[in-house]
């Protein structure tokens, strides 16, 4: 498979200077590679792009297989010091997102616009037409001897090109291929990989202030109804600006801010 490396290079070398393409015909998680040597103290910038995953990891431990050809599996490993890392995964959701389907230009009339296509459901999947077309694994790791203050941050992507056929699942899956016919791996690597890296960057300058209104217009919990891991339900009423979610449920408005609940709309 040709991926344009040459193409892609100079604009990560644009916001990431050093930042290096790795490209694996198979390999079992991109994100526990990177993991791996960030444990062995290699923390050195790198987009590690998988044909195939064998092992891939989602959230809670859930398992993402990918074949070559059918979805684009990466990961992105780069040190980073934010001075609060709360909402990151929200960042890189929208970052994913708009680079998929960017926002429309501001119209001069205040005209509502059409709701997007894609829409981020909280903290770290997109969905797309009410199903799922990709998921955000973010993880850290220390980043080495005198920097404390400094994690080795490794984002992992899997976005499906093609609908997977698959027994019954919730919620169903769904390829990129209904909002862009005939894309592949290589071209949705080049709309995500430069959008993501200057992410990272604005988040460690910035924090999530400047992602909290994007996140917003494509929040799909919002005013939907809810369930919870653990039992609870409510209504969406989006999210703080530290990115916790805010239920509305009989006993008042709660704040989630574990990545580890699970919520759906009911």
């Amino acid at each position: 498979m040709d991926w344009a490396l040459s193409a892609l290079q100079p604009r990560l070398d644009a916001v990431w200077p050093g930042l290096t393409v790795e490209v694996w015909p198979e390999i079992d998680s991109s994100n526990s590679e990177l993991m791996r040597r960030a444990r062995s103290g290699r923390c050195d910038a790198v987009l590690l792009v998988a044909e195939r995953q064998t092992a891939g990891r989602g959230r809670l431990g859930r398992s993402w297989h990918s074949e070559a050809g059918q979805a684009l599996t990466f990961s992105l490993g780069v040190p980073l010091q934010p001075s609060d890392w709360s909402g990151l995964s929200l960042a890189v959701g929208v970052s994913v997102a708009e680079a998929l389907e960017p926002a429309p230009p501001a119209a001069p009339t205040a005209t509502p616009t059409a709701p997007p296509r894609i829409q981020l459901k909280w903290p770290n999947d997109l969905w797309c037409d009410n199903a799922k077309l990709a998921g955000i694994l973010v993880e850290t790791a220390g980043a080495g001897a005198g920097t404390a203050a400094t994690r080795y941050l490794v984002v992992g992507i899997g976005v499906n090109l093609q609908t997977p056929v698959l027994a019954r699942q919730d919620p169903p899956p769904i390829g990129l291929n209904v909002c862009h016919p005939g894309v592949s791996a290589p071209v949705a690597l080049q709309w995500l990989a430069p959008p993501l890296a200057r992410t990272l960057r604005q988040f460690e300058r910035e924090g999530l202030a400047p992602f909290v209104a994007r996140f917003d217009r494509r929040d799909l919990l919002r005013d939907r109804r809810l369930c919870l891991s653990n039992g609870v339900q409510g209504h969406g009423r989006g999210v703080t600006a530290s990115g916790a979610l805010r239920v509305q449920t009989e006993h008042g408005m709660q704040e989630i801010t574990s990545a580890q609940w699970s919520v759906r709309p009911c």
